[in-house]
């Protein structure tokens, strides 16, 4: 059955609700669930999903290469172990936001505020820092329905439009993976010490 009868409206859905969901889970504080005033996840979260980012690129290419070999099964299981450290970053992640203030780039006092100074200590780092993260987010959110839809054309044994849209959907997913470490590395060090 064509990925557009069965699943394609499934697809819909999750493209649409998993963001719309991360942005209200944005507005969520941990008071709103329920968790202590105090509570806060300690910064380790960053650094395990950056690295999460990290693997999935690398797992990314491996896959390519697999199936460029003609190892199907190894290409199969790697796909399958992308989609979830993919889930797994994005739970981190909202974990991580619900849990923590936001964080900026170039905010060296930590007060959550971007001053005309500290906008001037990081001058063009800035606007590269924004660009990035911007394309990252961006991309992550055309990344779902991308990654649905290949791994739906791949289950049915839809293998010519399952490599159509691959061919689509392996850069956007290598560049939002790879962008997520760099996002990471650039702000790292605005982190509040905890």
């Amino acid at each position: 059955m064509p990925t557009n009868n069965k699943y394609s409206i499934w697809i819909k859905i999750i493209s649409v609700v998993i963001p719309v969901v991360v942005a209200i889970l944005f507005g969520v504080d941990a008071e709103d669930i329920g968790l202590k005033a105090d509570y806060k996840l300690p910064l380790f979260l960053p650094p395990i999903y950056s690295a999460i980012n990290g693997l999935t690129a690398i797992l990314l290419i491996c896959a390519l290469i697999a199936i460029k070999s003609k190892k199907v099964t190894l290409h199969k299981w790697l796909m399958k172990t992308c989609i979830a450290l993919s889930l797994a970053f994005l739970v981190m992640y909202i974990a991580h936001h619900i849990t923590s203030s936001t964080t900026f780039y170039g905010d060296s006092d930590g007060n959550g505020v971007l001053s005309l100074a500290e906008k001037k200590e990081v001058g063009y780092l800035l606007y590269v820092y924004w660009t990035i993260l911007s394309s990252h987010i961006i991309l992550s959110i055309a990344l779902i329905p991308l990654v649905l839809t290949s791994y739906v054309r791949a289950i049915q044994e839809e293998f010519d439009p399952h490599r159509k849209i691959s061919k689509i959907t392996f850069p956007v997913w290598l560049y939002v993976a790879t962008t997520g470490v760099v996002v990471y590395l650039m702000i790292s060090d605005y982190y509040p010490p905890y």
